[in-house]
């Protein structure tokens, strides 16, 4: 028995990417969803949507470098008290750049979220 390898081609969704990115807001709605909804999103659907895999790490990696920027701050506010400061400048980042980046997805555009760690490439 021969086995075929069938290639399925890659549709274009700017949709759908722009909906990973607009799904990281959810935890201002619902209180969490910011990381979890845009992995299954990017998981279940990378190797079928044009684009998505770049999207989605992207959006992981800035997720990632929130949360890591949000733990730092907490004990910045105990020592120098520019942590509040610093809470405050990664809450508008965090719900600004989603909103940029939607419609840069929904444009065909790649993704930018600056002050970002690079988790995964």
């Amino acid at each position: 028995m021969e086995i075929v390898n069938q290639k399925t081609a890659l549709r274009t969704d700017n949709s759908l990417l722009a909906i990973t990115h607009l799904s990281q807001l959810l935890t201002y709605v619902t209180g969490f969803g910011r990381l979890l909804i845009p992995l299954f999103i990017w998981l279940t659907t990378r190797e079928k949507v044009n684009g998505m895999d770049e999207h989605g790490k992207s959006i992981i990696n800035f997720q990632l470098s929130i949360w890591l920027f949000i733990i730092l701050s907490i004990p910045a506010i105990l020592l120098f008290g520019l942590g509040i400061l610093s809470l405050i400048v990664v809450a508008t980042v965090s719900f600004v750049l989603p909103i940029v980046n939607a419609v840069r997805a929904s444009n065909g555009e790649s993704p930018s979220y600056f002050m970002t760690i690079r988790f995964f490439s």
